[in-house]
């Protein structure tokens, strides 16, 4: 079995039974906060797009990538598709011309022309954009298990279908939590340093329980490449930064006595045999070391290779002319209405500042959206105006996997954080919000 890095939670999987391509991500994302990290967009995407497989794990724009599945990925291949409870990632693969799909029952081994295939999909509202899962894979000789982002409670049914000869996994934060929530910059430091705790204790718990051979550190971190976000890179190892990079992560396993963990770039090959799991970059060393030991340099040069996508996209943002208030009103009272048990779990209203010239309040107990009569909230938002624009314009239906994740906006809380609030956010249609509204009842 061989394991390309194709960047970010993406992985080329060749196998005795056929290959399979996961997650495969190259467009920038989140109105042009996130870009992979290493840059991956120098690959053979044209080779990997052969596949006879493609597994997307959810629809989170850095595991699903329209543009780069629609450019370079053969419509052929077939589609490992998750048993999610709404058909919202089929439905978008079918508009981009696959057909072929094969769904196993969550969690249930089946066969694929001699293709071991084990999917987990995880269905709550909190996982992912309504849904979030992990392949793992037996060929006959080796196996691999692809955890990707997917943060599932038990680990039973996994470990059932191994042992693992390789464990791919998140080790690094997708969250926007606390970079831009208002609070003094000694307490977010206190915050950012406890999270990135967090996420490697977490990662490490998850490698203990699955035992496989070798790890591979993988679906993160993110970089980001505009001007305005650059701050949030880990450029010097800052105890208190959330995105620590792959480099870290090994260092970190090392001093809790693993020494099992490979480096994974885009490009990497790989090869897991009975005795190894042999190496190959795609770099000379001393290439690699410089991406990790200058990564403001290795940065800054990336930046500009993308810069004209990044204003591209900016330039897109604006809508003049809409009505905002008029719009999200007779957009999102309807869906308050069906909403029974998110508005009582947000039980008050929430504070949404757009721009210099709008403050609006969502009413959750009175099922309204209307202006701000100067009332208190425990939860506020601020936000640019082109970017509500836009998303009012595209009826984008999930702000989290788009406004929020783009950490393009600030927001401050009294009290602890509220799940449904951030559920209704991704629930801005009918079907989703009354798929949430079931899973609560």
């Amino acid at each position: 079995m061989r394991v390309t890095g194709t960047g970010h939670a993406g992985v080329f999987v060749e196998t005795a039974a056929g290959s399979v391509l996961c997650d495969p991500w190259v467009s920038p994302a989140y109105f042009a906060s996130w870009f992979p990290f290493p840059d991956n967009s120098q690959l053979d995407w044209d080779r990997f797009g052969q596949a006879d497989y493609l597994y997307v794990s959810h629809l989170h724009k850095d595991h699903f990538d329209p543009a780069t599945l629609r450019r370079h990925v053969s419509t052929k291949a077939t589609v490992l598709l998750p048993a999610y409870r709404t058909n919202e990632l089929e439905d978008a693969l079918r508009d981009l011309g696959f057909r072929s799909f094969v769904q196993p029952p969550s969690g249930e081994p089946v066969d694929v022309d001699g293709l071991s295939v084990m999917i987990v999909a995880l269905t709550s509202p909190t996982d992912g954009p309504i849904g979030d899962s992990a392949l793992a894979l037996d060929d006959g000789e080796r196996r691999l298990l692809n955890l990707n982002d997917a943060r599932p409670g038990d680990l039973e049914g996994m470990r059932e279908f191994g042992p693992y000869d390789a464990f791919a996994l998140q080790f690094s934060g997708a969250i926007w939590y606390p970079m831009v929530y208002d609070l003094p910059e000694r307490a977010k430091q206190s915050l950012g340093k406890q999270k990135r705790e967090r996420q490697l204790d977490r990662a490490l718990r998850y490698i203990d329980s699955v035992d496989a051979r070798y790890v591979l550190p993988t679906a993160g971190p993110p970089c980001f490449l505009d001007d305005d976000l650059q701050r949030w890179n880990d450029t010097d190892n800052d105890e208190t930064n959330i995105f620590p990079d792959q480099t870290v992560f090994l260092d970190y396993l090392a001093s809790k006595g693993r020494d099992n963990g490979r480096l994974l770039l885009p490009g990497t090959v790989a090869t897991l045999t009975a005795e190894d799991c042999e190496i190959s970059h795609p770099l000379p060393e001393d290439e690699v070391k410089r991406i990790f030991t200058d990564k403001a340099g290795y940065l800054a040069a990336y930046a500009e290779r993308r810069r004209r996508e990044i204003d591209a996209d900016r330039a897109s943002w604006s809508v003049p002319g809409l009505d905002l208030l008029a719009e999200l009103k007779s957009w999102w009272e309807p869906l308050l209405e069906e909403a029974d048990r998110i508005c009582a779990g947000v039980g008050g209203p929430v504070r949404f500042e757009i721009g210099d010239d709008l403050t609006l309040v969502i009413d959750f107990p009175a099922r309204q959206v209307r202006e701000y009569a100067e009332e208190r909230c425990r939860y506020w938002f601020r936000v640019d105006r082109p970017l509500v624009e836009r998303l009012v314009a595209d009826r984008e239906k999930d702000w989290v996997n788009s406004l929020f994740l783009s950490m393009r906006f600030t927001t401050g809380r009294i009290g602890p954080y509220n799940e449904y609030l951030y559920t209704f956010f991704k629930c801005l249609s009918d079907e989703r919000i009354n798929y949430a509204e079931g899973w609560y009842a």
